[in-house]
């Protein structure tokens, strides 16, 4: 009877194990396969069955690392795996298979990889091929910093040829989804044809923990496409697919996607509720600050400066250079730029700018191809941006735009030209470049985000008799008087306000309305005129007296220039001429006037002309608006 009994409880051990494998290796069930191994643990322990335990903590591992993310739940695995490690063959297969999960466990909570590379090593040398499956797929997850894109192609194109020894059929998806991701991350042109192959296998037998991630991969490819409302939709689906898996990554993954199609949408603002409740989340893995970043952004753009700062600063840590290169790095990187932007906090910018810099080739893409914010470019520019380094903000901005047209990110492409446009403002490309971005996020329904707000650059026109001083962006130019100098100086004095240009060329741009004729100087300006010319000839008489030439030289010029300006203004008899004529008269004259200006302007300094050129408006309401 007790033998009986004996070999009953063994099979009833037995069942559970390949009932957990099957679901792990075959199904893709994460959680089945979790519930099954905790029951053959348990049996196994009570029965004193070594192997049986060893094998049942190995599974409880699951698939990926870090899947037990509570401090009691990975606590109470750690310490199954380490006591069935204990007790089995310290030369068997099942131990270093044991000690493969372990240093893979480890590396991962630090950051680092050694361990598991050197485990990795020792699999090789053992000649065990289900022990270096096992440390090649996790290896492979550790290594997903930026940094190690040719190292994680070869562990993966290992993981493929090592699945025709193991036989088993889940080291085979595996291996073609870290090649998938791989390609992904590196914005491989051959990374959908690698996805598509991918997605042909699980069409025959699905895979839930694998068809998880090949789900996220189509919502991020949605994104790129532009496809918002119906990337919004799939990414439901997904979670809901990654839930039934039973991967603990469905609800980040999920608030990744949604958190990238509002930044697309201009709604990140919307954010802040969701991501505060999710940022101290215990499901969240110990290396990833990325919620903090979005957190930071969406905070600033709704206005809560303080809760950005706090969540930037809780991002940056005491130091940046340390912080983990996960897969989550880049995406940290992205957020914590553009709430420094939001923000004006140039110091981070610069410092973010630092670490990031090395890696403006690559996409951001997040997690394993979960979603994708377009060109590392784009941040690096906006961080030049922060930091009023506008020559490299335009090269880095103009590199994001070609590469995020390269990798099909519609989106993005947008993004990128909106703030290449805003780094060259004032510019006629500024305005071609701006209008197209725009045009290009209403046929997605995005919505671009409002701009950092940064004063725009301040223009200085000083008329110094018969000349004026005209400064920008520091550039210095004097040019000649004419009259078109006079209504432009109205208008750089009046930034943003549309101003009659029949106000303009009478003289009176405070008048609410134009009559149909208008004295170009009144009788109160004629007689100002008159007092100052009489007060100037007196200070030039003193000034020439004390031998001061070069002063009365210049009282001299503004003289003979009120002299022109009463000559202009009065008819026969000093009769105030009048401006005779209706509203279109006007324009054509204000217009031609002012494109005098400009041209007069164009002629010492043509970058400050094109810069007031594209900003200035002229019609029957004149403006001028600085970029």
């Amino acid at each position: 009877m007790g033998g009986s009994r004996g070999l009953a409880v063994h099979d009833g051990i037995e069942m559970s194990l390949l009932s957990g494998e099957h679901a792990l290796y075959v199904e893709g069930s994460l959680r089945a396969a979790r519930r099954w191994f905790d029951v053959a643990y348990q049996e196994a322990e009570q029965q004193g069955d070594t192997d049986g335990m060893a094998r049942a903590a190995l599974g409880l591992g699951g698939l990926w690392v870090h899947e037990h993310r509570t401090a009691a739940e990975a606590a109470v695995v750690r310490t199954r795996q380490r006591q069935a490690l204990a007790l089995v063959g310290p030369k068997s297969s099942l131990a270093l298979r044991l000690r493969v999960r372990l240093a893979g466990e480890d590396d991962y909570r630090s950051g680092g990889y050694d361990r598991i590379l050197a485990m990795v090593e020792e699999a090789r040398r053992a000649g065990d091929p289900v022990a270096l499956a096992e440390a090649l797929s996790l290896a492979h997850h550790c290594v997903l910093g930026p940094e190690h894109g040719a190292l994680r192609l070869a562990l993966a194109q290992e993981l493929i040829e090592e699945a025709q020894r193991t036989g088993r059929r889940g080291d085979l998806l595996m291996g073609l989804l870290w090649r998938t991701v791989d390609l992904v991350l590196a914005a491989d042109p051959h990374a959908e044809r690698a996805l598509v192959e991918l997605r042909g296998l699980l069409s025959k037998e699905d895979h839930l923990a694998v068809g998880f991630v090949v789900d996220a991969m189509e919502v991020m490819l949605s994104i790129r496409g532009g496809r918002l409302s119906e990337a919004e939709a799939m990414a439901g689906t997904c979670a809901d697919r990654g839930a039934a898996a039973g991967d603990i990554d469905s609800a980040g993954w999920y608030a990744g996607q949604i958190a990238a199609i509002r930044w697309f949408q201009g709604r990140v603002a919307e954010l802040v509720p969701m991501v505060t409740d999710m940022v101290n989340s215990p499901d969240l893995s110990e290396v990833d600050r990325s919620l903090l970043a979005v957190l930071a952004v969406s905070a600033a753009t709704a206005g809560e400066r303080r809760l950005a700062a706090g969540a930037l600063a809780r991002l940056r840590g005491q130091d940046l250079t340390v912080l983990p290169r996960s897969s989550t790095w880049l995406i940290s990187m992205y957020g914590g730029i553009e709430a420094a932007y939001l923000l004006g906090d140039a110091a981070t910018a610069a410092e973010i700018y630092d670490v990031l810099r090395p890696f403006e080739r690559l996409p951001v893409v997040v997690s394993l191809g979960v979603t994708c914010l377009g060109s590392v470019h784009h941040p690096l520019g906006v961080a030049m941006l922060t930091c009023g380094e506008t020559d490299k903000a335009i090269a880095h901005l103009r590199a994001a735009v070609h590469e995020n047209l390269a990798l099909g990110h519609w989106p993005a492409v947008a993004l990128s030209r909106l703030r290449l446009g805003q780094a060259l403002r004032g510019t006629e490309e500024s305005r071609r470049i701006l209008a197209l971005a725009r045009q290009e996020a209403a046929s997605m329904g995005m919505a671009l985000p409002a701009d950092c707000p940064m004063p725009p650059a301040e223009v200085v026109c000083v008329r110094r008799g018969r000349k004026w001083r005209i400064e920008l962006d520091g550039r210095s130019v004097l040019v000649e008087h004419v009259v078109g100098m006079a209504h432009l100086a109205t208008l750089l004095a009046n930034p943003g306000r549309e101003i009659p240009a029949v106000d303009l060329a009478a003289g009176a741009a405070a008048s609410d309305a134009a009559e149909s004729a208008q004295p170009v100087l009144d009788e109160q300006a004629r007689q100002t005129y008159k007092r100052r010319l009489a007060g100037l000839q007196a200070e030039i008489d003193e000034l020439e007296a004390m031998n001061d030439l070069q002063r009365a030289a210049t009282l001299r010029a503004e003289r003979d220039w009120l002299i022109d300006e009463l000559a202009a203004a009065t008819g026969l008899a000093g009769r105030a001429r009048q401006f005779a004529g209706s509203e279109e008269r006007a324009r054509i004259a204000v217009g031609k006037a002012i494109r005098r200006a400009l041209v007069r302007i164009g002629e010492a300094d043509p970058v400050i002309e094109e810069r007031l050129r594209a900003a200035v408006q002229t019609g029957v309401r004149c403006s001028y608006h600085p970029a």
